[in-house]
């Protein structure tokens, strides 16, 4: 309990980290990188929450967010690939 307490702050932490390089990111692939890795301790935090209420229907969705996230990084490095 106590471990996933811990975990929980370090993502908290982690994603307001995240919050402010999506934000103020020098460039449009900083903020890319920084939303790709904000989406992957969305899908983190959704398995952990997972564990911590026994119920498996959470890393169905954990796998949906992520390959969401995948998906859209892909389409999105393409259109600043093509605008550049």
């Amino acid at each position: 309990m106590i471990g996933l307490l811990i975990a929980a702050i370090v993502m908290v932490v982690l994603a307001m980290g995240l919050l402010y390089r999506i934000f103020k990111g020098p460039t449009a692939a900083d903020r890319v990188a920084a939303l790709d890795t904000l989406d992957l301790v969305i899908a983190l935090a959704l398995s952990l929450y997972s564990l911590y209420t026994g119920r498996g229907i959470y890393l169905d969705i954990a796998l949906v967010v992520a390959l969401l996230g995948f998906i859209s990084t892909v389409f999105v490095g393409r259109y600043i690939e093509r605008r550049l």
